[in-house]
């Protein structure tokens, strides 16, 4: 449900014969007059639910690493969608991500603290976070172990444009098992985010920008983006999330290769 309007505090009454002027509402703690008042509610109050339950329960550690994707941003004219575009870098990085999970699986699951268990899960439903007018939301691609590259390109276009204008689903906002989050499209290069309870793990990518880089004993420019993985350290230790970090890493600098082997 879309997020109600921001309730706007009620102007100072007007002033009365014995006063010149009315001072506005202030701000008990600070002194400051008060400029609006926001209700807590909706999309915004179930976004703060999670996220502070997410920091309350999970032990998280993040892991990043930078990445040359010069030879990805080459190829990605050569894949195209079923709409005869190219595919979008979200999807390619899902398709890597899907991979990595298939190896990595215990970034795939949730921890269950009540029977002290860990449960690891038997397929992928890929959130993706997007950014919209009613605030931060993760729909999730369902089953994206099962699809290819379009098929992922397709379902990340269509959730995300659900997402924005209001139509996604709450069961397509719920059944997430892990998070792709694009955050690079907010200008930014790297984040320490909070993942997405229940959820294990969340893989952040940020903005690609050109920098000088060491190639075979030279330095050149080349594209170059951060990826970032929090995780919680309940489910495992450095060496799996480093594992699945690299794994993704090397598919984005040598795509091809990647590719070839999905």
């Amino acid at each position: 449900p879309a997020a109600a309007p921001p309730a706007v505090a009620p102007p100072a009454a007007a002033p009365s014969a014995a006063t010149t002027a009315v001072a506005p509402e202030h701000d008990p703690r600070t002194g400051l007059a008060v400029r609006a008042i926001v209700p807590l509610r909706g999309v915004r109050r179930a976004v703060a639910e999670t996220l502070t339950r997410s920091r309350a329960e999970i032990p998280e550690a993040t892991t990043w690493v930078d990445v040359d994707a010069t030879d990805l941003l080459a190829l990605r004219p050569q894949l195209t969608g079923t709409d005869g575009r190219p595919v979008g870098l979200l999807a390619i990085l899902a398709r890597f991500v899907v991979a990595g999970l298939a190896r990595f699986p215990e970034l795939n699951a949730r921890v269950d603290p009540q029977a002290g268990e860990i449960v690891h899960l038997d397929g992928v439903h890929l959130g993706i976070a997007a950014q919209t007018d009613r605030g931060l939301v993760v729909p999730s691609v369902a089953d994206a172990h099962r699809l290819g590259m379009r098929g992922l390109d397709t379902e990340i276009r269509r959730l995300t444009a659900a997402a924005r204008d209001g139509s996604v689903t709450a069961t397509e906002l719920t059944r997430g098992s892990f998070t792709l989050n694009n955050y690079g499209v907010l200008g930014v290069d790297g984040s320490a985010a909070i993942i997405n309870h229940p959820e294990v793990a969340m893989l952040g990518v940020g903005r690609v920008l050109p920098r000088p880089w060491v190639v075979d004993g030279a330095v050149v420019p080349r594209s170059i983006t951060q990826l970032s993985l929090v995780f919680d350290h309940r489910v495992c230790d450095g060496g799996t999330a480093g594992g699945f970090l690299r794994f993704v890493a090397d598919a984005v600098e040598s795509p091809l290769s990647a590719l070839a082997d999905l």
